[in-house]
């Protein structure tokens, strides 16, 4: 029977990872293009920002991430300012996205160094960490149903063909996923290849964007944008993917400081270049090592590629992003999402520990941060025996 990939990763702690750049790391760098094509498509075609600068950072940070950590620590945009700049693109400029990115640089560079995280990360429990995971993971199986709904035939036999080969290591099941979409969008959309055939290469080199930055467009970016951002980062790109990165790769352990710090360099550097506010969200990782990766090799293949597609067909990113249908990125979502739920399995035995694990996982259903205020306060109840289950 073969091994899962939980399984084969903790047997891998056996002796020390090096980046590797085989069959399995290639079809785990696209684990996670769920999140990162919609929210690239929404800043390039609704926000109007220049994908030059968004993905020759994404690139760049990418391969940073593979060659520092060595394990698939992913680099994601920041789901609660994306999703408020492309909701509200009208009132919202790429100044404001940028000031917005400068003030999570710096707010969580001081948070790190300052060593406020390790106090944090003293005081909260396992049940805690795993709700939190569980929470994300059950929001990333919504999403991705919410999207396979838009070709539900498409989706459904997409969905067949992920679960038939998920385990399979001669036939990765992300290049099949992958082959299936592009066919079917061509199927439904024969238009795609004439507008494939229009392709051509078109070198350009970022420009320096922070000359457009206002101190007005900084100061509201970081009141509309930034600081709401800051308890999802909290919850899932600190405490969760330090917890998931510390499970599957205890050769390689990260800690919440180092998270905070990592998150606060990339994004006072991304925004110089006109790129956007990123984390390291632990669906990412979750992405990655589903479909194959167990090395920093993945993020290295897709920063390559996106640093390629970047310099090189900047003006022809669209048409890319259109022949993946939406329903097999919901596939690859969901997939994600089931192995951060899964992982919650690990919570303990004691009745406590699941009721825990359940408050924290359902408030952070409605806010990452409000649901780590509500374990931390479900937890220090029952330990003081002020709850009683």
């Amino acid at each position: 029977m073969p091994k899962t990939p939980t399984t084969e990763t903790k047997q891998s702690a056996q002796k020390p990872l090096g980046n590797r750049y085989n069959r399995l790391e290639w079809a785990g760098a696209f684990g996670d293009l769920g999140t990162l094509i919609p929210f690239i498509t929404g800043y390039i075609l609704i926000m109007k920002l220049d994908p030059l600068g968004i993905l020759f950072m994404f690139g760049i940070l990418l391969i940073s991430s593979g060659l520092y950590y060595k394990t698939p620590v992913p680099i994601q945009p920041m789901k609660a300012i994306g999703g408020a700049a492309i909701a509200q693109a009208t009132a919202i400029t790429p100044g404001m996205v940028w000031g917005a990115g400068i003030f999570t640089g710096f707010f969580w560079l001081i948070l790190g160094l300052t060593g406020t995280l390790n106090y944090v990360s003293k005081i909260v429990t396992k049940p805690v960490k795993r709700g939190i995971i569980l929470g994300l993971g059950i929001l990333f199986i919504i999403e991705g149903t919410k999207l396979m709904k838009t070709d539900l035939v498409v989706a459904l036999i997409a969905l067949v063909i992920t679960f038939l080969l998920l385990t399979n290591k001669h036939i990765p099941a992300m290049f099949v996923l992958i082959v299936f979409g592009i066919t079917a969008a061509l199927v439904q959309n024969p238009g795609l290849f004439k507008e494939l055939a229009a392709i051509h290469p078109s070198f350009r080199l970022p420009q320096f964007s922070l000359g457009h930055l206002t101190w007005s467009e900084f100061l509201k970016g970081t009141l509309v944008l930034g600081i709401p951002q800051i308890p999802l980062t909290l919850g899932n790109a600190v405490i969760a993917i330090t917890a998931e990165n510390n499970r599957l790769f205890p050769e390689h352990p990260v800690t919440e400081k180092k998270m905070a710090i990592s998150q606060g360099i990339m994004n006072l550097i991304s925004p110089i270049f006109g790129g956007i506010p990123i984390c390291h969200g632990a669906g990412g990782m979750a992405g990655h090592v589903r479909f194959g990766a167990r090395t920093g090799g993945s993020l290295i293949i897709l920063g390559g590629i996106l640093l390629t597609v970047g310099l090189c067909f900047s003006s022809s990113v669209l048409i890319l992003a259109n022949i993946f249908p939406s329903s097999v990125l919901g596939v690859m979502l969901f997939f994600a999402g089931l192995e951060l739920a899964v992982s919650a399995r690990d919570v303990g035995h004691e009745k406590s520990d699941f009721y825990i694990l359940l408050v924290t996982a359902g408030f952070s259903l409605w806010n990452m941060g409000i649901g780590f205020i509500a374990g931390l306060v479900m937890q220090e109840m029952l330990k003081r025996k002020i709850f009683k289950v």
